[in-house]
């Protein structure tokens, strides 16, 4: 009786769902996502001084829409606004105006996107499987898949790629024409490169398989469908074609695989002597990085249930079963061909990785129905204490997996160390500029909104002409810092106009320096061991006098004073 009245509550027996249904179990899916938004916000602001690691790159810079005399001549910040996509900007601008800070619109754009990601992730499930206890289902894997990931928390272009992507295929398969090409565009607007993602897809509806062979798609929709949606991306894309970026051209294979930056060790690991880290999960070269939540392998059983419709009768209800070849054949074909024209179309993994865990979180979740179905079927009339037992196993598992897989969420938020440093920094002239070698400068245009020379965050090294001002930046504050020369270190702090020197109690240290992010610079790095082991470096001799303030064993130099006493026999 027991199973019978759960099966019947939890799958209706009608192939069209009731209105008060879909909204019982879309609320449900809502109050799945505020419970995994709730961690979510009390991290984000548990401290003023936390940040998304990418938004420290893609937000930092928009304190400029406040105060335009901020980051002048600032070549990091004129790189990442030149690059950041029209509606982004736009969007952040248009918040902005209302008051509200890039820092706190970067922690406040997540949750709305999260929860629109899970309203369309139960609507679309349904169009594959009309069950809305299976759109719960899809809701709550998606929200274990967004918060598994820190695309979305970094509240970056990528980060409303996940909810036009759903929107997209939504409208793709109730064949809406106009919301079709509204997306396309916005997708463009947002983050172009998922753009040829949505193209490969319209190019797939227009071939169908029947008998045995492959067809062209009868409906005269479908084709006005992906004939006008091609043309939108075509339209959306040709600006990006036809400029020119004053920071390219973008580098090529050959050229990135004579730069440490793109081995292990390097800011953009992405080559790799093993073929399966590189070709598999590699976190930009490979098909697949990461397997999370790993709840969704239950994906890969759907096709299996569909070979038993008698077993597992739920697998008749099924609809738009091609989703499930077409988004994989996309996702590979892109893949290859982003390889194959390096770097042209940017990161390979970029093109497979989403598109293949929302194939997977979608079968996930009519897997796991209709197996749940078949198990309270089976458990009708015979009540087994094993079949129960299974059954709820596998719903604590799918339940409870933030809880035993750490961390969740993984935000990658990360918390500046040094309120002071900051807050003594804000209070200087706008046009002042920090040098250091240290891990912290990645934080100190978010949080004092002053320019650095150079941060391991900023040394991105996909346009050639930023990345060769970047690596020559970081290899001229690299001889200067480890110089026994005053001089050496004096043209340095004139040529870069810095105002004041930060290192750390591990700076003059060969084992913290041989792990620091600028072993990425070798030849650079052997020449600062080389004078280490010869003696002080000036920087560090004249440290005591010229430091105006200390925190966390972060000292703070005067660049002026290091010059006076360059100046004056020491």
């Amino acid at each position: 009786m027991l199973a019978k009245q759960l099966h019947s509550w939890l799958i209706p027996t009608t192939d069209v769902p009731t209105v008060a249904q879909r909204r019982l179990w879309f609320w449900v899916s809502m109050a799945i996502a505020i419970a995994h938004l709730i961690p979510v916000l009390y991290e984000a602001f548990s401290s003023p001084y936390i940040v998304q690691d990418d938004a420290r790159q893609h937000v930092f810079w928009m304190w400029r829409f406040i105060d335009p005399t901020l980051f002048p001549n600032d070549l990091i910040a004129d790189y990442f606004q030149s690059v950041a996509p029209w509606a982004y900007t736009l969007l952040y601008r248009g918040l902005m105006s209302l008051g509200l800070t890039p820092l706190l619109l970067s922690k406040l754009i997540p949750p709305v996107l999260a929860l629109i990601t899970t309203g369309l992730a139960y609507r679309l499930s349904l169009l594959l499987l009309p069950v809305p206890f299976v759109g719960a289902l899809a809701a709550l894997l998606t929200n274990q898949l967004i918060w598994s990931h820190d695309d979305l928390a970094s509240a970056s272009p990528r980060a409303f790629m996940l909810p036009i992507f759903l929107a997209f295929l939504q409208a793709l398969l109730q064949r809406q024409i106009g919301w079709s090409l509204i997306l396309m565009v916005l997708q463009g607007l947002f983050y172009p490169q998922y753009v040829f993602v949505f193209s490969g897809l319209l190019v797939l509806q227009l071939v169908q398989w029947q008998h045995g062979r492959l067809s062209w798609a009868p409906e005269r929709r479908t084709w006005i469908l992906s004939l006008s949606g091609l043309v939108a991306a075509f339209l959306v894309l040709l600006p990006f074609v036809l400029s020119t970026s004053e920071y390219g051209p973008v580098i090529t294979r050959q050229e990135a695989l004579q730069l440490p930056e793109f081995y292990p060790g390097g800011r953009s690991v992405f080559f790799n002597n093993e073929p399966f880290a590189f070709w598999i999960n590699g976190m930009r070269s490979g098909l697949l990085p990461t397997f999370k939540p790993p709840i969704m392998g239950f994906g890969l059983l759907l096709p299996l249930l569909l070979r038993y419709p008698q077993r597992f009768p739920l697998v008749r209800r099924l609809q738009n079963l091609n989703v499930f070849v077409q988004l994989p054949a996309v996702a590979i074909a892109l893949f290859l061909a982003a390889h194959l024209l390096l770097f042209r179309l940017h990161l390979p993994s970029r093109y497979s990785a989403y598109t293949l865990r929302f194939t997977l979180i979608l079968a996930a979740a009519c897997s796991l129905g209709i197996l749940l179905d078949a198990a309270l079927r089976a458990l009708q009339g015979r009540q087994s204490l094993w079949r129960w037992g299974a059954i709820t196993l596998v719903s604590l598992l799918v339940l409870a997996y933030p809880f035993y897989l750490s961390p969740v969420p993984n935000t990658n938020y990360t918390e500046g160390r040094l309120p002071k440093i900051y807050g003594f920094l804000a209070e200087q002239p706008k046009d002042s500029r920090i040098a250091s070698l240290s891990r912290d400068a990645d934080t100190i245009p978010t949080f004092s909104h002053r320019s650095v020379v150079v941060s391991r965050e900023f040394t991105i090294p996909y346009h050639v002409g930023y990345s060769n001002q970047i690596r020559q930046r970081a290899i001229d504050l690299m001889e200067a810092q480890y110089s026994r020369l005053p001089i050496a270190l004096g043209e340095v702090i004139r040529t870069y106009n810095i105002d004041y020197w930060l290192v750390d109690d591990n700076a003059f240290k060969p084992s913290a320096l041989k792990k620091s992010w600028v072993r990425q610079y070798p030849e650079a790095l052997q020449s600062a061991l080389a004078q280490l082991s010869i003696g002080q470096p000036y920087l560090a001799q004249v440290a005591d006098q010229c430091e105006v303030l200390e925190e966390r064993d972060r000292h703070l130099l005067d660049a002026q004073c290091i010059l006076r006493t360059i100046k004056k026999p020491y």
